[in-house]
Parts: structure tokens; sequence; C-alpha cells
């Protein structure tokens, strides 16, 4: 493992444990005695994302990533929300059992753990993903969350007067 602040091409790992199905090593450089830490995860079958356009990409974790740090982007979530999210998302993505999956159902299986984590995040990747084509569809999306019971640890979606 290279040191990130020397660069140097050895490191020893001091610790090491479990995290939410993952591997946490805390290492330290045999050059500069710098410490860092790196995950491991067991990688499973790759999938297959069928998009719109009916292209075959491999699935990517990044890209999935980014698309829900966009949409939590500014909200105040807890350290590790949306890797925990992302883990979750990629969890029910291998339990479908399939190598091929299509993106609109990766689209919902996103918002639903969105819509149980923040409801302005949630808000936010449904306007992209579901291209609402006015804003009568929008405020339908916010009155059908409105009208659900608000999960307690998120701030309102309009507040109290």
């Amino acid at each position: 493992m290279r040191c990130p602040h020397c660069n140097y091409n050895d490191s020893k790992v001091v610790d090491s444990r479990n995290v939410d199905g993952s591997i946490r090593r805390r290492r330290q450089c045999l050059d500069c005695g710098f410490r860092f830490t790196t995950y491991e995860r067991v990688q499973t079958a790759n999938l297959v994302v069928i998009k719109k356009d009916h292209r075959r990409e491999d699935y990517s974790r990044e890209k999935l990533a980014a698309g829900v740090r966009k949409a939590c982007e500014k909200r105040p979530l807890r350290t590790g929300a949306i890797e925990k999210l992302v883990d979750d998302i990629e969890t029910d993505l291998h339990q479908l059992g399939k190598v091929e999956v299509a993106t609109p159902a990766i689209g919902e299986i996103v918002m639903d753990r969105l819509k149980n984590l923040d409801h302005i995040a949630y808000i936010r990747f449904a306007s992209v993903y579901r291209e609402f084509a006015d804003i009568t569809s929008l405020k339908h999306e916010v009155d059908t969350l409105v009208a659900a019971r608000p999960v307690a640890s998120q701030l309102p979606l309009i507040p109290d007067q």
C-alpha cells in the first residue's frame, strides 16, 4: 500500500477491524511513519446496468455515490450516512440475484432509501430521476411526503407557521 503522504511503496498494518461489511485497516508508512486508514470490501459478482437507451455498462459504485451525494448536498446528515446508504443500496441490488439491473430498478431503490433518510434529498433525486414535466407533478410528490408520517430525525419538509 502506497503512503499518501510520502508515496513510499510499503506500509504495515497497525490495527484491523470489521466495520459494516468491510475491513478497516490502520496503516503506518515504513518510511515516514505517517498513519492512514484503508477500507477493504468484498467484491461480489459484477453487475451490469441497463441504461434507458438500452446500452449496458458495468455498475459503478462511484457513480451511484456521486448521485446520492449530489442529492444530499448541504443537508444536515450524520457523518457516514451517505456511505451507509450506498452500502445498503448495493446490498439490495445484489439481493435481487440478477447479473443485469435496469436503471429504473436502481432509481427506485435509491429513492426508497432517500425517502427514509432525508425528504429534501429525496425530492432532489426524484426531480431529476422522474423528470417532472411541470410544477404540478412536483407538488403532488411533495404533498405525498407531507401526508405521510414524517421521520422523527428529519427536519420538517414544510416548517410550522
